[in-house]
């Protein structure tokens, strides 16, 4: 076994052109398993290859003796493999708090711009990471569950360039291998690997995933698992790489465009297939240093020439050829005016922000659906809404319950399914309770739970003057 695996990573790396002969190879290692197969795998193969390999370990600091223990290990046989070792640390929860991220991507963060940093200034050129095929198959499931595309879904790629330094080069050799494979070779050689315990906890989406979705679907569904959805991921990976390719040549100037091989000469954006479109909006995105999420692709995609405001101040739209233009405007504020109101009285009136709103009290009248009503007026329970309101604009966190809906939703959730424009909704008016509860929006249907009902006793009627006759 341990000769095979030794001949399956040599030509995993071949291959794929992962490590050049003659070059320095940074081996991050953790102490588990994996990475400690990994160092002494290409410990065998650098004399054949000419390598000048190196060992860099990060020392979280999550697991107080155990992660101590951890840097005592790698630090311990580097030096019996006579390689050189980096070690850094940092407060990973600290860090996590401060910055209000996941504690595993703020260790991944934290992590890569440490290796960055070593390789940079001790001239590295190619960092190998122990990933291998166990963590594709899991990799697959974590991006399925969080709504990945195509190149997501593809898994990590044998060879890529550091997330925090294009100059870096991340490889990895073992993505063919199974954990079982590594484990087997450890044993055969005698290296000795910690475990880390948070594995087991199911805190963590990775490792429920790991020890409770996976062995499930093994043991009911398909007991080949691994091969079948790495088989997947191939597929889909050379599928995504055609999509980006065409999508990639579509933006070119239509002159230079090899994609005229797969396009017709003439076809607008809108020809394309989806796939494509979406890649294209993606790859703009992107471009303009923009979040692709699929929400916002969608968006772009089926409205041509329609502004999209996707951060304070800044819009965005697609022309016809399916390129982004942005347009940065002054940011819209929230309006904090207010005005508190007594219902003193039968009837009365008040204004507000240009509004004329007159009320009135009266004892309720039997409902009648098919009785006509005028034009901006409501009719509430009066009693629920007791005797002072707030009239103000909406605000940032606002609920509300619109006539026929079991619950409050956000209220800017139904201005953007009524269409209201961003810099319309800050000047519509609204009233509250004085207790703050939310009863009256311009233009949307009265609140629930002051509607009335065979139970009121009295009737607020409630219009908004414009045109209209007085009550």
């Amino acid at each position: 076994m341990s000769d095979d695996l030794l001949q399956r990573t040599a030509a995993a790396i071949r291959q794929s052109r992962l490590i050049p002969p003659g070059q320095r190879v940074l081996i991050a290692v953790s102490g588990g398993v994996d990475s400690l197969v990994l160092l002494h795998l290409l410990h065998a193969l650098a004399q054949e290859h000419r390598w000048e390999i190196a060992v860099v370990h990060f020392n979280h600091q999550l697991r107080g003796r155990a992660s101590e223990a951890d840097e005592q290990l790698v630090r311990r046989t580097a030096k019996k493999m006579r390689c050189p070792v980096y070690v850094g640390r940092a407060d990973v929860q600290a860090a996590a708090t401060r910055d209000k991220v996941s504690v595993e991507m703020a260790a991944r963060q934290l992590r890569h711009a440490f290796f960055a940093r070593v390789a940079r200034r001790r001239k590295f050129r190619t960092l190998a990471l122990a990933h291998h095929a166990d963590d594709q198959v899991e990799h697959f499931f974590l991006r399925l569950l969080r709504g990945a595309g195509g190149a997501g879904l593809a898994g990590m790629p044998p060879r890529a360039p550091s997330p925090v330094d294009a100059r870096l080069t991340l490889v990895r050799p073992l993505l063919s291998a199974p954990k079982s494979d590594l484990i087997a070779y450890a044993r055969a050689a005698g290296i000795r690997w910690r475990e880390d315990a948070s594995n087991r906890s199911g805190d963590h989406l990775r490792n429920r995933v790991r020890n409770e979705l996976l062995p499930l679907l093994k043991a009911k569904y398909q007991t080949a698992l691994d091969a079948t959805v790495l088989r997947a991921m191939e597929m889909i990976g050379a599928e995504s790489k055609f999509v980006e390719t065409v999508a990639r040549d579509w933006r070119r100037p239509r002159q230079t465009r090899p994609i005229d091989r797969y396009v017709r000469a003439g076809d607008s954006f809108t020809k394309l297939s989806v796939a494509v479109q979406r890649k294209v909006i993606q790859q703009e995105l992107i471009r303009h240093k923009l979040q692709p999420g699929f929400e916002l692709v969608e968006a772009l995609r089926t409205g041509e020439a329609t502004w999209i405001n996707v951060s304070p101040g800044l819009t965005v739209c697609r022309d016809a050829a399916g390129l982004l233009r942005l347009s940065r405007t002054n940011p819209l504020k929230f309006d904090r005016t207010r005005l508190a109101v007594k219902l003193v009285g039968a009837t009365g009136a008040v204004s507000f922000n240009g509004r004329k709103i007159q009320w009135r009290i009266a004892s309720a009248r039997p409902f009648d659906r098919r009785a006509p009503r005028p034009a901006l007026t409501e009719n509430f329970d009066a009693d629920q809404i007791g005797g002072q309101i707030i009239l103000r604009h909406w605000r940032p966190g606002d609920r509300y319950q619109p006539i026929g809906m079991p619950v409050p939703v956000k209220l800017q959730d139904l201005f953007v399914n009524a269409k209201v424009p961003a810099s319309r909704r800050r000047r519509l008016v609204l009233a509250t309770t004085k207790t703050g509860v939310i009863f009256w929006v311009e233009t949307l249907r009265i609140a629930d739970p002051f509607k009335i009902t065979p139970q009121t006793r009295r009737q607020l009627t409630w219009r908004q003057l414009g045109a209209t006759e007085p009550l």
